[in-house]
């Protein structure tokens, strides 16, 4: 096994067990299971990299109606929560500069990921905190069909946060935790 396939497996292993298992995304099952999920590691991170590979990976995306969604996971870099959330924000305006806004849609996991207002200790963080910085891009058109199928959608976060803290910090590390292995 390669080191990106390590890595590869490490992400599909913390999917499977955090966030499907504990259901802090109802609508993950479906493209996990059917395989619909594209993963890309990148060793070399740093932002004009990052940048690139976003625009390549939208094109990728809109060539490739079958994928569902992708994983752009930084094996290296980014290891800094404060500079994570620096590029996250200019991925953000890249989206909206080269018109993909309302097309596709950014999410962000990192391995030391705290809310605001949350101390780095709270449970509630390991509903964002993955084995690697990462940036998840999801079709707008297929979450919007999700949503709509799925009731009281504004209340999923608040239900994670409850979930994350009944079972306590030392459980969510440990689950976490076991994707490295």
């Amino acid at each position: 096994m390669t080191e990106e396939d390590k890595v590869i497996e490490q992400t599909k292993q913390w999917i499977r067990t955090v966030v499907i298992d504990c259901n802090f995304c109802p609508f993950a099952a479906k493209p996990f299971a059917g395989k619909k999920i594209r993963y890309k590691v990148l060793a070399d991170s740093n932002e004009g990299t990052l940048l690139e590979t976003l625009i390549a990976e939208w094109q990728m995306l809109d060539a490739n109606a079958a994928i569902e969604t992708s994983f752009l996971i930084f094996k290296n870099g980014f290891e800094d929560f404060e500079s994570y959330l620096g590029m996250i924000h200019t991925a953000e305006e890249l989206l909206a500069d080269e018109a993909y806004e309302g097309v596709y849609q950014l999410a962000s996991f990192h391995p030391l990921y705290c809310f605001e207002g949350a101390t780095e200790s709270d449970a509630s963080n390991y509903t964002n905190r993955s084995p690697y910085a990462m940036i998840h891009i999801l079709r707008e058109s297929s979450l919007s069909d999700a949503i709509a199928s799925f009731k009281n959608v504004d209340l999923i976060p608040e239900r994670n946060i409850q979930f994350a803290n009944a079972k306590g910090l030392k459980y969510m590390q440990a689950l976490r935790g076991a994707s490295l292995l």
